[in-house]
């Protein structure tokens, strides 16, 4: 089992900036994705970022340019750099992890999730 714990959510104007972190913990040599999702209030989970153990990244078409996902393997953790946010940005944001490569749905562990909010 892999236990994710995300920080670093709260509340920031439009155009600032912000970092989430995920902390995985457990069986983590077996992971071998790890992303963030977000949902936003009546609508659907979906992908912001991914990264793979080998660095490959993918981003969601409304994000690129402003997020970054990066990871350090020491400390078990991946980040989320949020910046020139938008309102449109403010949902919940999930980490999730995934024992297979997959860029796009990585899906087999997911964090409790962490609120971003972004003031107009």
């Amino acid at each position: 089992q892999v236990q994710l714990v995300e920080s670093g959510g709260g509340l920031v104007q439009a155009g600032g900036s912000l970092r989430l972190s995920c902390v995985a913990s457990g069986t983590i040599f077996s992971i071998n994705t790890m992303g963030w999702y977000r949902q936003a209030p009546e609508k659907q989970r979906e992908l912001v970022a991914a990264i793979t153990s080998d660095g490959s990244t993918n981003y969601a078409d409304s994000v690129k340019g402003r997020f970054t996902i990066s990871s350090d393997n020491a400390k078990n953790t991946v980040y989320l750099q949020m910046n020139s946010l938008k309102p449109e940005d403010t949902a919940v944001y999930y980490c999730a992890a995934d024992r297979r490569r997959r860029l796009v749905t990585p899906n087999d562990y997911w964090g409790q999730g962490t609120q971003v909010t972004v003031s107009s």
